[in-house]
């Protein structure tokens, strides 16, 4: 089966604009009309101007121009495309001389004429304008873009106003209005580099480099005004690995963080304590590790961190069996989450008995919610992923049996899976994987996939517009998976399904709602704020 890339702009816009109209207080955000990791393999639908251009593993399938000896483009979307953002992960690999470029281009007319945002073999990010073949420079500054990192492109394009931001960084604009519309493209100029996670959002700008706007205030939360709303449904409730279910910070006492500082001490202190997160918190780029017995809960529906992710697990290393002091009896509830350097929230080294619940996820670099290297009992519940291609992850890597085997034991429910196109989630060894009442929309890759010997048992959800709903073939060795009583609309395919899986239901109880009513549940009860 071909996998979709594409999103038809008019209907999802128009169904977006309907369905969240009625449920969000926040801002609307923009629509995602194109995205392609290249997961599948090949770069279908992309035209080449120059270059060497393949899909190899970079990490993972990533494309790859190789040539240095030649101007090399690949171009994509619609010729009708006016403002939008295309943002792109970035890797160089090699200049021939420190001028050349390597980058990303917008309103592209032709492979000579369009407007590009390219790092330098010198470490510079520049905004230009490529008219005949010729390269203007509209603006320069300071990237670091060096070879063998990974870098963050964004190029926004709203009018005649020009805008680049390298890593989450606003660093460049400019005005220029000869290119109104046209396709999207990546381009470099006799230099190598690997690209990956390729997406357009319209109507979306960079942030401009500097702002005369003040930030709004709110009055601060009363002191201490936190707790854990509701409690744990499935596998976050079974009594093992010496941890009778899941209550994080019960019975120790409560602090309230406000800033960065605050916040890590809170999440590394020893003991149970819960950590009421008033406000958002900006952290410096990396993963933060959380100890065990820890509630970190949001105060209100303003309550967020940004910058950095969250990580619930020992440093990893080859040991095969649940050590003593794995990191277990976390809750993460009611949080927004942006822009994360790596994962937004990250389970790994046998941790357990983790709930990751009433989050709103969106925008990170790597994975939203990944668990992998062993951990199990986890339970993931009631959150909202949105604007981010590569989901959720569940068993990082084809090879790491000897961890994961026998354990990866998830349960995933009542999560809205908004125009998330894959990951969603991927899962190898894990077994049973419980995926049920959840809505699913605009799912352009897959829905669950279920790989490498995994079993998972996907029911009572709703799938509007997933091109692969469920499979156990999507890529690698095959899984097993049994789908039951969902409900599929729109353009949905059909399950690809085989093999038995373990009843989630002899580890414990649980409660379907009728999967006609799902989107409903789901739509107003998903993410911060929500009872």
């Amino acid at each position: 089966m071909t996998r979709m890339r594409w999103i038809v702009a008019g209907v999802a816009v128009a169904a977006s604009a309907a369905l969240l109209g009625s449920v969000l207080t926040a801002p609307a955000y923009a629509e995602t009309v194109f995205g392609d990791t290249f997961d599948d393999g090949d770069a279908n639908g992309w035209s080449r101007s120059g270059g060497s251009w393949s899909v190899v593993t970079d990490g993972s399938p990533a494309l790859r121009q190789s040539s240095t000896s030649a101007n090399a483009r690949i171009l994509a979307g619609a010729t009708s495309w006016t403002d939008y953002t295309l943002q792109v992960r970035v890797r160089p690999i090699a200049f021939t001389t420190l001028d050349r470029t390597i980058g990303v281009a917008a309103r592209v007319q032709s492979s000579t004429a369009y407007y590009a945002l390219v790092l330098t073999g010198s470490g510079a990010a520049q905004l230009q304008k490529v008219s005949g073949g010729t390269a203007t420079v509209l603006a320069t500054a300071a990237a670091g873009g060096t070879t063998g990192t990974w870098h963050t492109l964004a190029l926004s394009v709203q009018g005649t106003t020009l805008r680049g931001a390298v890593d989450g960084t606003p660093l460049l604009q400019a005005t220029d209005s000869t290119f109104g519309s046209g396709r999207i493209g990546l381009v470099a100029a006799y230099a190598s580099a690997s690209y990956d996670d390729v997406t357009v959002d319209t109507g979306v700008p960079t942030p401009t480099p500097s702002s005369s706007t003040p930030p709004k205030s709110t009055p601060p939360p009363a002191p201490g005004s936190c707790a854990v709303t509701g409690s744990p449904a499935g596998f976050a409730t079974v009594n093992a690995w010496g941890q009778n279910g899941t209550t994080g910070g019960a019975g120790g006492p409560v602090v309230d963080v406000g800033t960065a500082a605050e916040l890590l001490a809170a999440i590394a202190r020893v003991g149970p304590l819960t950590i009421c997160v008033t406000g958002t918190i900006t952290l410096p780029a990396g993963m933060y590790d959380v100890t065990s017995n820890k509630s970190i809960v949001g105060v209100g529906s303003t309550a967020g961190i940004t910058g950095g992710g969250l990580n619930i697990g020992l440093p990893v290393s080859a040991m095969t069996t649940p050590p003593d002091d794995a990191v277990r009896n976390v809750i993460i509830q009611n949080l927004t989450f942006r822009n994360a350097s790596d994962d937004s929230i990250n389970v790994q080294m046998f941790s357990h008995h983790v709930w990751i619940d009433h989050n709103d996820l969106a925008q990170g670099y790597d994975g939203l919610i990944d668990i992998k290297r062993g951990s199990s009992y986890v339970t993931v519940s009631w959150n909202h992923t949105h604007h981010h291609t590569k989901n959720m992850l569940l068993g990082h890597d084809d090879a790491n049996g000897a961890q994961d085997t026998g354990r990866l034991k998830v349960t995933y429910h009542h999560n809205w899976f908004d125009a998330t196109p894959q990951r969603n989630p991927r899962v190898r060894f894990g077994e049973p994987v419980h995926v049920y009442n959840n809505y699913y929309f605009y799912n352009t890759d897959t829905g669950v996939a279920c790989q490498n010997t995994a079993g998972c048992l996907v029911e009572g959800n709703y799938f509007s517009d997933v091109e692969e709903p469920v499979t156990n073939t999507y890529a690698g060795p095959a899984g097993r998976c049994v789908a039951r009583n969902n409900v599929f609309t729109g353009e949905s395919g059909t399950p690809v399904c085989s093999g038995t899986v373990q009843e989630p239901s002899t580890y414990y109880s649980y409660t379907l709602d009728d999967p006609a009513t799902v989107k409903a549940t789901v739509t107003a009860g998903a993410g911060v704020g929500r009872p």
